[in-house]
């Protein structure tokens, strides 16, 4: 009771400084203590302050500023700054809000319970401070295709110091930080050295910064780059074809750049623009083909920032020619295949070389003739293979039949019934006269064939 009168009387704040407990006490041993988290907010936010107690008794709980000056003693404010407020209090927590907070309201809050004896245990509070501007400075607004450009990016007073990346389109780039401290502030500049081509024209350029206290901050420059003209020579008649002697050609030049080219014309290589040729513009025009037009021919397109310029190599051939028809009236199909092989063998020596007319590419009969040739020399090659194989087969057959009959003919064993004669005698007469039985026994001489 005499500490809540002591709380509730004027000088209460002089009278509680009397009763701080000493810095850092031990918890009591019968297991009641302080529980508190530390806090960081984003400057101008509100942060919140608790003082929870475990094994509660009852015991009364005070939050204390840095300065050790009393915010809160139970539910009661003798601190005079309405920015804190009471959230919640209760025998077993003590919770207090603060708004609107700034970097001096940066430091420890101490909890203290009222045991015995005193329990004191503190927060810390961290307050973060986002970048106040975030802003890119390019050394060039216009870059010329090829340069190598300076940008700059800076983020001013943050805390903690910022980290700033870099990016181009989608693609991240690596750039070389510079950080200041002013105070408790940071400031950080990135600088990033990029080489520009034509493709980078219009792509945004962003400076990304990686903060606790924010999310998403960036900002972005377009890049701008100029550059030479893109120059290109289209065939607009004949379309994919030969360029043959007696008809026309018509070529245009297209040509893109940045900015614009101011000038487009058209020019004949290491010799003079014929004159018949029109040139209008970005097209040029050949009414009528002939071979001293050949060569190679030039458009060149400029701009403030330099010429670029594409090349046409033009080769006129021969018109077509027509094979006149035949004056007899009937025709044998030996001539016919005779007069297409000839085409046929000249067309294809004609195809292997440079060609001089156009009778020479005549594709359509090229491929007919060959096609027509090579049926000829396959149905050859299976004639006569196949005459060979069947006289290589007769052949063995006929061998096959003469060895069987010879083999047929001398198989077998052969039995003879000899007349018996004198062993002593002279000669195979003698033996046969005087064997047994005499002369007519040679008669009866027998011969079998097993």
């Amino acid at each position: 009771m005499k500490v809540e009168s002591l709380a509730v009387s004027k000088n209460a704040e002089l009278c509680l400084c009397f009763l701080d407990p000493i810095m850092n006490p031990k918890p009591k041993g019968d297991g009641q203590n302080l529980v508190t988290e530390d806090v960081t907010v984003v400057e101008g936010e509100v942060a919140t302050i608790s003082c929870r107690v475990k094994n509660s008794d009852d015991s009364v709980i005070q939050l204390l500023n840095p300065n050790r000056q009393t915010i809160y003693f139970k539910d009661f404010r003798p601190l005079k700054d309405s920015r804190f407020q009471l959230v919640n209090f209760s025998n077993s927590e003590l919770r207090v809000s603060l708004t609107n907070v700034s970097v001096s309201d940066e430091g420890r809050y101490f909890c203290q319970l009222y045991t015995d004896p005193p329990q004191e245990i503190f927060t810390t509070m961290t307050v973060l401070v986002p970048p106040r501007n975030l802003v890119i400075d390019i050394q060039k607004d216009i870059a010329t295709e090829g340069e190598e450009i300076e940008l700059n990016c800076t983020a001013m007073a943050s805390r903690p110091a910022t980290t700033i990346r870099w990016f181009k389109g989608n693609k991240e780039l690596m750039g070389k930080s510079d950080v200041e401290q002013w105070s408790d502030m940071f400031t950080v500049t990135s600088q990033l050295l990029l080489t520009v081509g034509r493709e980078d024209d219009g792509v945004p350029v962003i400076c990304l910064v990686d903060h606790p206290a924010v999310k998403d901050l960036q900002t972005q420059r377009y890049l701008e780059v100029i550059y030479k003209p893109q120059v290109r020579v289209l065939q607009n008649y004949p379309l994919q074809g030969l360029t043959r002697e007696g008809e026309p050609l018509e070529l245009t030049c297209t040509a893109f750049g940045k900015p614009q080219p101011t000038e487009v014309k058209w020019l004949r290589v290491d010799d003079e623009m014929p004159q018949h040729v029109v040139v209008s513009g970005s097209n040029l025009l050949i009414n009528n083909l002939n071979k001293t037009d050949n060569g190679t021919y030039r458009c060149e397109a400029s701009n403030a920032v330099g010429k670029s310029s594409a090349d046409y190599m033009l080769f006129v051939y021969d018109p077509p020619t027509t094979i006149p028809p035949p004056t007899t009236t009937t025709t044998t199909t030996p001539t016919t295949i005779t007069d297409t092989t000839a085409t046929t063998e000249s067309a294809v020596h004609g195809f292997t070389r440079l060609p001089n007319s156009a009778e020479e590419l005549d594709y359509g009969d090229l491929s007919d003739s060959r096609a027509g040739d090579e049926g000829s020399i396959r149905a050859v090659d299976h004639a006569v293979i196949g005459g060979v194989v069947a006289v290589v087969v007769f052949a063995m057959l006929c061998l096959l039949i003469i060895l069987g009959r010879y083999f047929a003919r001398h198989k077998g064993t052969y039995f003879t019934h000899e007349a018996k004669g004198a062993d002593d005698a002279a000669d195979a007469d003698t033996a046969i006269i005087n064997a047994e039985g005499g002369q007519n026994n040679s008669e009866e001489k027998k011969e079998y064939f097993i």
